[in-house]
C-alpha cells in the first residue's frame, strides 16, 4: 500500500503539476486560515485526483478486553489517531469554525469559497469592540468628558458583549483543544448513568460525523485522497459478545457508501465463528457465522499454508534473531557475493511483471464479461458476492505470476473458474481438497493427478452425506448442487495437478473448514 502510494503521488503530480500540501509549518497557518474563512467545495477536478495518502492505525483488541464496550476502544482509537496525526490545533478548530463539504454547482474548479457571512460578522464585533474601546477611552482620557458616568457604562457595555462574543468563540477552540474526542466518549461510558444514557450513540456516531467531515475537508487542502486503514487483530482472543459489538461497529462506521475507512480484520475464522453463534447478534441469519462474515467481508483474504520455501525463510528469519548464531548472516552475505561473481539468472523488471498481471486480468474480467463463455452463467445474482469475487481475480492472478517458473501454470481463464468455483461452492471444494489432501499423504497411484475432482467427489459423497449434520452451517453457504455437478463435470473439468496448483493461491476460500473436515473425518474413522 505504501507503493501504491508513492506511485499514485508521482503520476498525479506529472498530470496536475501540483504539489500536494501539508498542515505542519506554514501549511498549519494556510490550513487555519481556511478553516476560519473559507468553505470547501468538492469540484470535479478533486474527484479526477488518484493520489492518495493512507492513515494506518493498529487497533488490539486485547487491550481493551477488559472494558464494557470494546467498540467504544474502536471509536476512542479512531479518533485519537486521527487527531495526532492531524494535531489538535486543525481538529479543534473544525470543531467551532468548519463547514462541510459541498459538490461544486455546474462545472466550477474553484475548491474555496469565501465565508461571507463569517467575515461580516467578524468585522462587525471588530468595529463594534474598537467603537465601545473609543468611547471608553474618550470617557477616561478627554478632560471634561470624565465625569460623564454615561460614557463609561455605554463604552464598557460595548466593548464588553462584543468581545465576549470573541472570547467565546476562543474558549470553544481552547476546550476542544484540552478535551479530545477520545476523553469525551470516555467520560461518557464511565458514567454510572451509562445503561440508561439514551443519546450516548447519538453522540457517538456526533463525533465520528465530524472527523469524517474534517477528513474530507483535509482531502481539498492537502490535493489528495485520505484513507483511513484500520488494522484489527487480537479479536479471537476476546469474548464472544465483545467479538460481536466489534463487528457491529465496523458494519456502523461503514454504513456511509463515502466513508474513508478500509478495515483490515485478522482473525482465525474457526474461532470468530463460534463466538459470533454464541451471541444474540445472529437473529435472523439462521444462527450461521459463515454467513454473517460473507456479508461483512467484502475481500477474503485466508492466507494458505506455508510452503517449504516460506517455512526455510520463516526459520531463517528466527535463526537471524539469536546472537549467538548472527554468523549465519555473515555467511549469507558471503554467498550473496558469490553468487554475483559466478553469475545469477536476472529476475524480471517490475514494470514488466506489472504489465502482465494486468494484461491477465483484462483476460480473466473478459470471460466473465462474456456472454457466450460458459463462465458467466456461473456468476452469483448477490452483489456482495460479485465484488468478493472481482477483488479476488487480480490478487489470484499475480500470485500465480510470481509462481510462474512452475510448470503448468493455469490460465486467466481457469484462474477466474477456480475463484468463483471456491466462491459459489466452499464447502463442497474444501470437502474435495480435503480428500485430495488425503489421499496425497497416503501415495496415491502415478495416475492419480490427472483423475478429475468432480469424480473424486462422487467417490466421496457418501462420507461426506454422513457428516452432514456437524458441517450444517457450512453445507449452507454452498450455491445450487446442480450447477456445481455442471461445473466440475462438463464446462470446467478441473484435475487433482490443477488442484495442486491453484491450492497455494486461493486466498477466498476459507481453510478452517477444511481443517474442521479433516478432524471430522479422523473422528469418524476411528469410530
Amino acid at each position: 500500500m505504501q507503493e501504491e502510494m508513492a506511485q499514485r503521488e508521482e503520476a498525479e503530480l506529472r498530470r496536475s503539476h501540483q504539489k500536494p500540501r501539508s498542515p505542519q509549518g506554514w501549511g498549519l497557518l494556510l490550513a487555519l486560515w481556511y478553516l476560519a474563512f473559507y468553505k470547501p467545495v468538492i469540484t470535479e477536478g478533486h474527484l479526477r485526483r488518484k493520489n492518495i495518502e493512507f492513515i494506518f492505525i493498529r487497533f488490539s483488541a486485547w487491550q481493551y478486553a477488559g472494558c464494557d464496550k470494546l467498540w467504544a476502544g474502536l471509536v476512542t482509537t479512531l479518533c485519537d489517531n486521527i487527531r495526532h496525526h492531524f494535531g489538535a490545533l486543525p481538529l479543534s478548530v473544525y470543531h467551532v469554525m468548519g463547514t462541510r463539504p459541498r459538490f461544486a454547482s455546474g462545472f466550477s474548479q474553484k475548491e474555496w469559497v469565501l465565508k461571507t457571512g463569517t467575515c461580516l460578522k467578524l468585522w462587525g464585533m471588530l468595529f463594534i469592540l474598537s467603537a465601545g474601546l473609543a468611547v471608553l477611552l474618550v470617557a477616561l482620557l478627554v478632560p471634561g468628558i470624565k465625569d460623564n458616568h454615561a460614557m463609561k457604562v455605554v463604552g464598557s457595555a460595548i466593548a464588553s458583549l462584543s468581545g465576549s462574543s470573541l472570547a467565546l468563540g476562543v474558549f470553544s477552540i481552547l476546550k476542544n483543544l484540552l478535551v479530545s474526542e477520545k476523553q469525551k466518549i470516555e467520560r461518557l461510558t464511565n458514567s454510572e448513568r451509562f445503561a440508561s444514557q439514551l443519546g450516548f450513540m447519538s453522540k457517538v456516531r456526533r463525533e465520528v460525523e465530524v472527523l469524517v467531515d474534517f477528513l474530507s475537508f483535509m482531502e481539498i487542502f492537502e490535493r489528495r485522497r485520505l484513507r483511513v486503514v484500520l488494522e484489527i487483530t487480537s479479536l479471537d482472543i476476546c469474548y464472544p459478545e465483545k467479538v460481536a459489538g466489534v463487528l457491529n461497529a465496523m458494519n456502523t462506521l461503514l454504513s456511509d457508501a463515502n466513508a474513508p475507512f478500509i478495515f483490515i480484520l485478522a482473525v482465525d475464522p474457526s474461532v470468530i465463528v463460534p463466538c459470533l453463534e454464541e451471541t444474540g447478534c445472529m437473529k435472523g441469519l439462521a444462527d450461521n457465522g459463515y454467513l454473517y462474515l460473507n456479508r461483512t467481508v467484502t475481500l477474503p483474504f485466508s492466507i494458505p499454508e506455508m510452503g517449504a520455501r516460506s517455512r526455510l525463510r520463516c526459520l531463517e528469519a528466527a535463526v537471524q534473531t539469536r546472537e549467538d548464531l548472527m554468523y549465519r548472516i555473515i555467511t549469507s552475505n558471503l554467498e550473496r557475493r558469490r553468487g554475483k561473481c559466478w553469475g545469477v539468472p536476472t529476475v524480471p523488471n517490475r514494470r514488466e511483471v506489472d504489465a502482465e498481471a494486468v494484461r491477465c486480468i483484462h483476460e480473466a474480467f473478459h470471460c466473465l464479461h462474456d456472454a457466450a463463455d460458459p463462465l458467466a452463467r456461473y456468476l452469483p445474482t448477490n452483489g456482495a458476492h460479485v465484488r468478493r469475487i472481482v477483488n479476488t481475480i487480480p490478487i489470484t492472478l499475480r500470485l500465480l505470476l510470481h509462481r510462474a517458473g512452475t510448470p503448468g501454470t493455469p490460465s486467466p481463464r481457469a484462474a477466474a473458474a477456480w475463484v468463483v468455483l471456491a466462491d459459489q461452492w466452499p464447502c463442497r471444494l474444501s470437502w474435495v481438497l480435503q480428500c485430495l489432501e488425503d489421499a496425497w499423504q497416503s501415495q496415491p497411484a502415478p495416475d492419480f493427478a490427472a483423475r478429475s475432482l468432480w469424480s473424486i467427489f462422487q467417490e466421496n459423497m457418501g462420507e461426506l452425506s454422513t457428516l452432514r449434520q456437524p458441517l450444517r452451517n457450512a453445507l449452507s453457504l454452498d450455491g445450487d448442487p446442480e450447477l456445481f455437478q455442471t461445473f466440475l463435470a462438463g464446462d470446467f473439468p478441473f484435475t487433482a495437478r490443477d488442484a495442486r496448483a491453484f491450492l497455494g493461491v486461493t486466498v477466498n476460500l476459507d481453510h478452517s473448514i477444511r481443517h474442521k473436515m479433516g478432524l471430522l473425518r479422523a473422528l469418524n474413522r476411528l469410530q
